[in-house]
């Protein structure tokens, strides 16, 4: 009679663990405490994806990329730009290459009429002619960095990061010319106490080019509210129809070319239907001071500090233009006094100091295009 085999328990028939023999592994001794994963940095961080881009993040949040390696067409105008930005709580309140106008992106340095050429992307437009697409679609090239850091400097909070970048930059022609060499400057700090974080951006610009170049917009060519050249901001999908603030109240479409030296911009998010706040400033130290202002809530959500935005401002050979701004993100709805609250953080800061530190070695620029 053939001996039958006696069938396995099922997994679940196991004996619990506390019962078993020993499995043979060796005894190594008990580790410290839990480990191996990398904590969070406390404060600001910034980290460097190689020949692509810079990301600063907050308490490991990220709230800011910068590209500086772009690889969109020609018709873009490559150039590098700030995307995605995020509040501190992690909202975001950029977009990025939006099918009605695949050249805007997040914040940019984009300028749609330098001489002949344009560094926005997209068609040119050209009075008595209309939008045209031309031959013109320049590029913003990364040369190299100069600075890479963040450090720490006394606030009305105390000691805070501060992350710091310069870059120099060469402006090419889609000739091949280099008609501008460029330094750029950042600088990031976090305002927990107010839910807000603050982008001071300087650029120090040194004509290359043998002849002048004049600075202008759609609206210097003919066109009227269309002043858009400058550092220009894109929002949300969801932020369209929101609310302009400015020193004088609120509003929206009617805002475009108000004249002064701060605007903010009100937008809601899909899903928890909360809201995030954008407010830009103008320096004092620019030569269009109080500027005029390039908005937008209806059609999309848009905001430009517009310094050729109805003047036409003219480089000789050899010259330089320099112009700073603060951008502040928010959490929250913020009214008049709360944007005004907002606009007197950033003036408490170093940011003077840093619209000197981008063109306090301006004499430097003029190697970037050997470089």
């Amino acid at each position: 009679m053939r001996e039958t085999e006696t069938p396995r328990e099922p997994a679940g028939g196991l004996e619990p663990e506390s019962e078993l023999e020993p499995a043979g592994e060796l005894e190594l001794g008990k580790v410290a405490g839990p480990g191996g994963v990398e904590p969070a940095a406390p404060g600001l961080s910034l980290h460097h994806d190689l020949d692509r881009a810079v990301t600063v993040r907050w308490r490991g949040t990220e709230i800011l990329r910068y590209v500086y390696r772009p690889w969109e067409p020609r018709l873009e105008s490559p150039r590098p730009y700030f995307h995605p930005l995020r509040t501190l709580d992690g909202a975001l309140v950029s977009l990025y290459r939006p099918h009605d106008h695949t050249w805007h992106k997040g914040i940019s340095w984009a300028l749609s009429h330098v001489g002949t050429e344009n560094f926005w992307g997209g068609r040119t437009y050209l009075r008595g002619e209309g939008y045209r697409q031309l031959d013109n679609n320049g590029t913003q090239n990364h040369v190299r960095f100069g600075r890479l850091a963040v450090t720490t400097e006394p606030a009305v909070t105390g000691q805070v990061d501060v992350v710091d970048v310069v870059e120099d930059l060469e402006w090419i022609t889609q000739g091949g010319d280099v008609i501008i060499a460029e330094r750029r400057a950042f600088t990031v700090r976090a305002h927990p106490d107010l839910g807000a974080w603050q982008l001071t951006y300087s650029t120090a610009m040194r004509s290359t080019s043998a002849t002048p170049l004049a600075f202008g917009s759609p609206t210097t060519k003919g066109r009227e509210a269309a002043g858009y050249s400058g550092l220009f901001w894109r929002g949300p999908r969801s932020f369209s129809d929101g609310v302009v603030v400015t020193p004088d109240g609120t509003g929206g479409d009617e805002r475009m070319g108000w004249q002064g030296p701060w605007l903010g911009y009100v937008g809601r998010h899909d899903g928890a239907g909360t809201a995030s706040t954008v407010v830009f400033v103008d320096h004092t130290s620019n030569h269009c001071h109080p500027t005029k202002w390039f908005v937008r809530t209806g059609v999309f959500a848009a905001v430009c500090p517009a310094p050729f935005y109805d003047v036409e401002h003219e480089l000789a050979p050899g010259g330089t233009l320099t112009l700073s701004y603060d951008v502040i993100v928010a959490d929250g709805p913020r009214g008049v006094a709360g944007c005004e609250r907002l606009v007197g953080r950033a003036g408490d800061t170093a940011a003077a100091g840093d619209t000197a530190a981008a063109v306090a070695d301006v004499a430097d620029v003029a190697d970037v295009a050997d470089a």
